[in-house]
């Protein structure tokens, strides 16, 4: 035998069996009656199942809408609304990387009147609106008392600041009015 016919030899054999590996066993489904008389496989057991109960599906989707529900109560429904803080401002300041906020102080007019107790805290808050923050930068420079209307978060968000407490809107008011008569200021 030649080179060649030694080549040839080899190819036909590989042919032969490429054609031998493309014939599969035909797949029946179980209303064939061939179905039933195959021969049956040691690792069929094995084979994962393609089909999920149901009740798997209803526990991922419950598990999908209590997440929901609990984002949004912790971090978008404000537990706190519509309250009230009277006092003068500290400080207010824009901050932030991405989200710019305003972040403020404010030194609670009732805690400076109050010279029976220690005081307590400051009121710190963030400030979504550009409007609002300018009212507040006002108020700073004045030297004014004002009102502020808040909501109060669990949490927080990065665009709405660094502070669970929010400022809605900004009012100015006369401090002879703030505090009842006998505690107010002396008015000339």
């Amino acid at each position: 035998m030649s080179y060649d016919e030694d080549k040839d030899v080899f190819d036909n054999e590989r042919e032969e069996n490429d054609q031998q590996e493309e014939v599969k066993k035909p797949s029946y489904k179980p209303d064939d009656p061939e179905y039933w008389e195959q021969e049956e496989s040691e690792w069929d057991h094995l084979k994962r199942r393609s089909r999920i109960p149901l009740w798997v599906w209803v526990l991922c989707g419950l598990a999908v809408v209590g997440l929901v529900i609990g984002c949004w109560i912790r971090y978008f429904s404000p537990y706190v609304e519509d309250a009230t803080q009277y006092g003068y401002v500290e400080h207010i300041e824009k901050r932030g990387m991405i989200f710019k906020t305003y972040e403020g102080t404010l030194i609670p007019y009732k805690e400076l009147m109050d010279t029976t107790r220690v005081y307590n805290r400051d009121f710190v808050f963030s400030v979504e609106d550009q409007k609002t923050a300018a009212k507040l930068k006002q108020a700073l420079y004045d030297v004014k008392p004002i009102r502020v209307n808040y909501k109060k978060y669990y949490a927080t968000v990065p665009w709405r600041g660094a502070h669970k407490i929010v400022v809605t809107s900004v009012d100015t008011v006369d401090p002879h009015n703030i505090l009842p008569p006998e505690f107010a200021p002396y008015k000339p």
